[in-house]
């Protein structure tokens, strides 16, 4: 039998190293539903339960090492569904797929049923390369280019098939056609490093600086020998964007955390007394968390150049690889002898970890959530993976966890999307089936996404080496990041009807999926909850019924934040009793950590 046209893609995927396609079906992509079933073992579909949460996967899939990730989803719905997960590869800058069905080619602008004019729809998402195949000889550059293109560029791009195009025949059309190309298949990813006398001027400011500081993202997470090393010939503290959380472990003295709205004290110190910013590998677009602008000259690396310079007025700017480009400058640098600007930040992380602990140990009602994460940091497996889902539970993560060499983690960083936490725990397992993997989620995002795909967990788990998948949901019944944005942003009281959320049994829904649930609402059984999911057999749901009165304080409280947040409790905020109570103890651990600690056991 002549192969057709879905076959052939399929195949010509895996010359691109495709071997795992995640999605949902639908009588649009019938014909690859069919080629999949026909590839036998030799191509795996992961189902998930809405295309939303197939293409998240495919973004973590990427993220985590997985190669290209590829999303397959049906015309009109399918294709709409996938789109959020589609934006958070985009923004995040992850090599992703979308393979959409289509309505047959004869309807096309008749107004048919679930027709939906997809080039358009996925003209922005896809805007390096999005394509309609309307002949069986275009599919051979179609799938050659959008891989490579996806790959080359850290982008997405998307093939558009209409469904009667998947059943026909290859054969000889293939090679008709006067200018008919004749793509490859291999790709390589080159290894960039600036110009000498770029780098030299580089080394030179850095050389000049009495009190040098350096930001690193995800451009850095493959360079994490490299930004120690010349963290360490300068004499530098280091701040860390979200995404780049895994670049260096946190148990470094001179690593200062997170950087941002929810970054860490020491960071905005950082920050605000440094006189030389180096920046690696990172877009963060928080500039007001950077230096003040004429306080500290820049030098930025990173390999896209249409990104460099964006976000600070750097004097150097180095478009390349991270790690090549820092092991290419390391030589040209001068070793720091004078240690006093370095002892200095590793001073106030030192203090910093003390607030941190102290504040977590605060008593609340019913469990602190910052005690929870606190916990976590002394129980994860040393090659455990760490999923973060949007909300109060990414302050925690910033702050509180501690990553350890290894460990791998990861977020929606710039989308910063809902719903994204259990997609990217299941596509880390996949990628990484030998590793335990834990997310961190919400109760609304778990209402959103999460709960939907602990059937997607129930269905694969028993196919890992590792079992161990820990979900913990942290339990407070309302939207709580959304409840302070809106008093500290906008001087609002909370709206319950917005914020509030239905109960739901997150431990007990798991063991009727046949995983492991586990409820705990005292701080004094927080550590033995995380020791008994790390030990468990099967993956995890950890429910923390935590306070949602907690505050999740920036590193530094302007005056109109200030404002905001004591308009919102005068105009009758339901929950500002909790909020006084636990604001004056998070505030009172960051001037006294010591005498502020108050332990609940």
């Amino acid at each position: 039998m002549a192969q057709n046209v879905a076959d052939f893609v399929i195949d010509r995927l895996g010359a691109w190293g495709v071997r795992r396609l995640y999605g949902y079906p639908g009588d649009g992509i019938n014909g690859f539903m069919s080629a999949l079933r026909r590839a036998g073992d030799r191509f795996e579909f992961v189902q998930a339960r809405h295309e939303e949460n197939a293409a998240l996967m495919a973004c973590a899939h990427a993220k985590f090492g997985g190669g290209l990730g590829v999303c397959l989803v049906t015309s009109g719905p399918g294709a709409i569904h996938a789109l959020n997960g589609l934006y958070d590869a985009r923004l995040d800058h992850q090599p992703v797929l979308a393979i959409a069905g289509q309505q047959p080619r004869s309807v096309l602008g008749s107004a048919y049923g679930q027709e939906v004019d997809l080039g358009t729809l996925f003209k922005d998402v896809a805007h390096e390369y999005v394509q309609t195949a309307m002949h069986p000889a275009q599919m051979l550059h179609l799938v050659d280019r959008a891989a490579r293109i996806a790959l080359a560029d850290r982008t997405v791009t998307c093939l558009i098939v209409p469904n009667d195009l998947q059943e026909a025949e290859i054969g000889a059309a293939s090679s008709q056609g006067r200018a008919r190309p004749r793509p490859s298949a291999d790709f390589t990813i080159p290894k960039v490093i600036p110009d000498e006398a770029d780098l030299h001027r580089a080394a030179d400011l850095l050389n000049a600086g009495r009190r040098p500081a350096m930001l690193v993202g995800q451009g850095a997470l493959h360079a994490t020998d490299e930004v120690s090393a010349v963290a360490r010939r300068l004499g530098a503290g280091v701040a860390k964007a979200l995404l780049g959380k895994a670049v260096l472990p946190d148990d470094e003295r001179w690593v200062t955390g997170a950087i941002g709205l929810l970054g860490t004290r020491p960071s905005w110190k950082l920050m605000q007394e440094c006189d030389t910013l180096l920046i690696v590998g990172s877009n963060m677009p928080y500039s007001e968390f950077l230096p003040p602008e004429g306080q500290a000259r820049g030098v930025q690396i990173d390999i896209d150049g249409r990104l460099i310079g964006l976000r600070y007025p750097t004097e150097v700017n180095l478009v390349g690889d991270s790690a090549a480009t820092l092991r290419a400058l390391l030589p040209l640098l001068d070793t720091r002898r004078d240690d006093a600007w370095r002892r200095r930040v590793e001073s106030w992380v030192e203090d910093w970890w003390k607030v941190v602990e102290a504040r977590a140990m605060h008593e609340a009602q019913p469990l602190n959530p910052q005690r929870v994460f606190w916990e976590l940091s002394a129980q994860l497996p040393d090659d455990a993976i760490v999923t973060c889902d949007c909300g109060t539970a990414t302050a925690w993560y910033a702050r509180d966890v501690r990553l350890r060499p290894g460990m791998l983690a990861s977020l929606s960083g710039n989308l910063l999307t809902m719903g994204s936490g259990v997609p990217y725990a299941i596509a880390a397992k996949l990628v990484h089936p030998d590793r335990p993997v834990v997310a961190l989620v919400g109760d609304g995002a778990m209402q959103m996404n999460g709960n939907s795909e602990l059937v997607t967990v129930a269905q694969h788990w028993e196919e890992w080496s590792d079992p161990r998948l820990v979900v913990l949901v942290l339990n407070n019944s309302e939207l709580n990041f959304v409840s302070w944005e809106q008093r500290a942003t906008h001087g609002d009281a909370k709206f319950e009807a917005s914020q509030e959320l239905p109960y739901f049994p997150y431990a007990r829904y798991a063991e009727l999926l046949n995983l492991e649930g586990i409820l705990v609402e005292d701080p004094a059984d927080v550590e033995l909850a995380w020791r008994e999911a790390f030990a468990a057999e099967r993956p995890v749901v950890l429910e923390a019924i935590v306070d949602p009165d907690v505050p999740p304080l920036p590193p530094h409280i302007t005056f109109n934040q200030a404002a905001s947040m004591t308009k919102a409790l005068l105009k009758g905020d339901p929950d500002a009793a909790g909020i006084i109570r636990q604001s004056m103890r998070e505030v009172a651990a960051g001037i006294a950590p010591g005498v502020a600690r108050t332990r609940t056991e």
